[in-house]
Order: structure tokens, then sequence, then C-alpha cells
């Protein structure tokens, strides 16, 4: 669910938009200056905020994007299986299965707390509490 869209002019480093459909966080968008009768380009770089892909396109500066929904939660880890964690949700106490962020493996043992996103119903253990 899109909550608010912006002008590609104003993603700046570290904004949230969605790219075909992925959620991602903006690394850099260059401005190029507008012609004689044209408008603005910006070249957006963007990393995806679950798969950790880097995506680059070209949009008009007044083209909107949408920004999509984060919700940031924190939950406790009760096990492991695989590459899913089993996560208890510290207000609702409700329990999912929950798959660990490239940057958070490694670092999340059994019984710590974290903090687990929901992006667009698509949740993902992000770091350690």
């Amino acid at each position: 669910m899109v909550l608010k869209l912006i002008d590609a002019a104003e993603a700046r480093t570290g904004v949230s938009i969605l790219v075909d459909g992925v959620p991602c966080s903006v690394k850099s968008n260059d401005i190029s200056k507008t012609g004689k009768h044209g408008h603005a380009k910006c070249r957006i770089e963007a990393i995806g905020i679950i798969d950790g892909k880097k995506k680059v396109f070209v949009a008009g500066g007044h083209e909107r994007l949408e920004v999509p929904m984060i919700e940031k939660s924190r939950g406790q880890v009760l096990s492991f299986n695989g590459e899913l964690a089993s996560v208890m949700d510290l207000e609702t106490f409700e329990t999912m299965e929950v798959p660990l962020h490239e940057d958070a493996k490694g670092q999340i043992n059994e019984g710590d707390q974290v903090e687990y996103w929901n992006i667009e119903g698509k949740k993902i253990i992000k770091r350690k509490a």
C-alpha cells in the first residue's frame, strides 16, 4: 500500500522508493540541468532493501515515484530453520517465519531481540536490537 508519491528530483539519498514493484533505498540521484525546451532528467541509483540488488534508471524530474510503507517492529528469535528465523513479535506475541537480511546473518542467535521490517507485506529481519 503506497501512502506517498514524490517527484524524481526529490528522491535524495536514503529515501525509500518502489522500482519495478521492488522496494529500494536511493543511493544517489544525479540531476541534469534543463535544456532549452526540455525538463531536468534524474539518474537514480537504488539498492533493493530485501534482495540487495542494484537498480539504475533515468526518469524525468517531475515524474512521480511511489514511496513504500515500511513498518518497523521488534521481536525475539525463537529458533532457526535454514534461512528462516522463527520470530515472536514483542507487542502482539504473534509468531512468524521471517528471512534474515544479508547484513544480519551470523550476528543473530536464538533468544536475541531483533528489529524486523514489514515492507509492503514482505517481512525481513534487518538488525539485532
